[in-house]
């Protein structure tokens, strides 16, 4: 279920459209997700006289229901073919999109941003594009294209996000949705390019059954710190992509007004996700060289230490970007490790499955920072408390990842296609 494996060494030239397309697929993904810090504060001051708990909620479903249907779009990837996933996750995003726009209750929007942008980004995200990914490339390099595909898809979070800040300044948030719901419409031109060759039946290992497989990874000890420590990086990620704008907005010390300053959280996350290509770049690298679960320990220990540092100073307009920019060199290059993981304890064969279970545990992360970041802010009118459980699970998540073992996971050889 590979491309050909001779070309081990140095580049594939077979690759290369499918890590482009799969790069430019993640990054229509994660860009359009990344505008909803943006439209949280004026949203809720339209629909729900300014409380954000409520689109905090939708947030979090998103990302809960982007974890629960992980595993489902990974089995749909793998039992009938990656391109069918991709299409229906297409078709929600752009149907959840438009909800959101013409939505005015609280169950619109937890309909349409959260259930139905949810199961979106889950059929066009990480799950199951690195997956196709993860199938085709020689086994040697494929943390290096792993590595390539999720730096691509990070450019969607510096260019998408700062068209929305530039957007708010001329249209409503209604209309700035419409928008941004256009910019996922060439998605549809690079599904196609999504193509992995069937590999002929004969001589292939004659595989266990997916669910065989299933529980043997969760009795797998390395894997199970694996979706522990993926649930800090939601929890981070999250929580930062949605309240970020509006942090700034309300402790930035400066004289700019107020929508001035939520676009500079825009900004922020754009320079976050800039920062971003050239992180995961630099961590897929490293995996290279040196032991994978060491890499994202440094990745968590660091996050941690970023946090401690930028809330223990006054906020000012410099210091937030200091912190996008180097939050964003964190940011996702957790994500080609822990997938090379992944595919080296359990193979390729149903990377789509196990990698869809790992994410689930991030996007519960995901939904516990969103949720928790809104409930925190409406009740006390501080993130604090959020900020100091953003470090302690970091540092845990560090030391977790010192324990996971970097090998094939035993007892699963019949699944194992390496």
């Amino acid at each position: 279920m590979m491309l050909h494996r001779k070309a081990s060494k140095g580049s594939n030239p077979e690759m290369m459209p499918i890590v482009f397309a799969g790069g430019f697929v993640l990054a229509l993904a994660f860009g359009v997700r990344a505008i909803f810090g943006g439209v949280i504060e004026p949203l809720s001051d339209e629909l729900f006289g300014g409380r954000i708990e409520v689109f905090s909620l939708s947030i979090a479903i998103q990302n809960l229901v982007w974890g629960l249907a992980q595993p489902g779009f990974g089995m749909i990837a793998d039992k009938f073919g990656d391109r069918r996933a991709l299409w229906l996750g297409f078709g929600f995003y752009v149907v959840g999109m438009v909800v959101c726009a013409l939505g005015t209750t609280p169950l619109a929007q937890h309909l349409g941003a959260g259930v139905l942008v949810g199961m979106g980004i889950s059929g066009t995200a990480f799950g199951v594009v690195l997956a196709v990914i993860g199938r085709a490339a020689p086994e040697a390099r494929r943390s290096h294209y792993l590595g390539i595909t999720s730096a691509i898809g990070s450019a969607g979070q510096v260019i998408l996000p700062l068209l929305a800040s530039w957007l708010t300044e001329w249209l409503d948030w209604r209309l700035m949705v419409v928008v941004i719901t256009g910019a996922l419409l060439p998605m549809a031109l690079c599904i196609p390019l999504l193509r992995v060759n069937e590999a002929p039946l004969s001589g292939r290992a004659e595989y266990a059954p997916v669910t065989q497989t299933v529980r043997s990874a969760f009795g797998h000890t390395s894997y199970l710190l694996l979706n522990m420590g993926f649930f800090v990086c939601g929890f981070h990620l999250a929580f930062i992509t949605a309240h970020l704008p509006n942090y700034v907005q309300h402790f930035c010390v400066s004289s700019a007004s107020q929508d001035e300053l939520r676009a500079l959280g825009l900004q922020a996350l754009a320079l976050a996700g800039f920062a971003n290509i050239f992180g995961t770049l630099l961590a897929s690298r490293l995996g290279m060289f040196f032991p994978k679960p060491y890499v994202l320990a440094a990745i968590y220990a660091l996050r941690a230490v970023v946090i401690i540092i930028f809330i223990s100073q006054p906020v000012t307009p410099t210091s937030v970007m200091i912190f996008a920019l180097v939050m964003g060199g964190l940011w996702l290059s957790t994500v080609p490790l822990t997938s090379a993981l992944v595919l080296t304890m359990f193979g390729p064969r149903i990377m789509g499955t196990l990698f869809g279970f790992v994410f689930l545990s991030h996007q519960l992360g995901g939904f516990a920072g969103v949720w928790l970041g809104g409930v925190l802010f409406d009740r006390y009118a501080s993130y604090d408390q959020v900020w100091y459980l953003s470090i302690a699970l970091g540092v845990l998540s560090a030391i977790a990842h010192l324990l996971v073992h970097e090998r094939p996971a035993p007892r699963v050889g019949l699944a194992y296609d390496g």
